[in-house]
């Protein structure tokens, strides 16, 4: 465990345990217990067990930008999430699989990555919150020269901040 986390979950059990009060309830059958968990001090976007945190790409078919039906659920929690926490800025990295040039992959990459911008603002996501940008073919997923990996090395990735 990280010294940052570990003093983060220390601030907030003395928070916890502070806000306890021996003063006597007059009508305890209406009083609510408190509702808190440690995991909540931690957003989503650094909790690696969040959908938030593991699923942050999103693939395209062989040479389109257009989003697939089936990454609607990607797009739609990231921009929801995004939406809610308006102060967050991220980058949208579009990538391409090895074939085609290296200017024509950057092209494809922008154009990927501007898609899912446009996609994310549907669901309230602010103007200059994502950044689009395009890394080509260089960074790639997947080793390998065949459709598997080329079809892991087709997405955008949405990158969040590490703090």
């Amino acid at each position: 465990m990280s010294k940052r986390l570990f003093a983060l979950l220390s601030i907030a059990s003395v928070a916890l345990l502070s806000a306890c009060s021996t003063t006597k309830l007059d009508n305890v059958s209406d009083a609510k217990p408190p509702v808190s968990s440690v995991a909540s001090v931690v957003a989503d976007h650094l909790n690696p067990n969040s959908l938030i945190s593991k699923e942050r790409s999103v693939y395209f078919d062989f040479d389109k930008f257009d989003i697939k039906a089936n990454q609607t659920a990607v797009v739609e929690r990231q921009g929801k999430y995004l939406a809610a926490n308006g102060a967050l800025k991220i980058r949208a990295e579009g990538n391409a699989d090895e074939r085609g040039g290296r200017e024509y992959n950057l092209a494809l990459g922008q154009k990927r990555a501007e898609a899912v911008v446009r996609a994310l603002k549907v669901y309230g996501v602010q103007d200059g919150q994502v950044e689009p940008v395009s890394f080509g073919s260089e960074k790639p997923q997947a080793a390998g020269h065949d459709e598997a990996a080329w079809a892991q090395n087709r997405r955008v990735d949405l990158a969040y901040p590490a703090k």
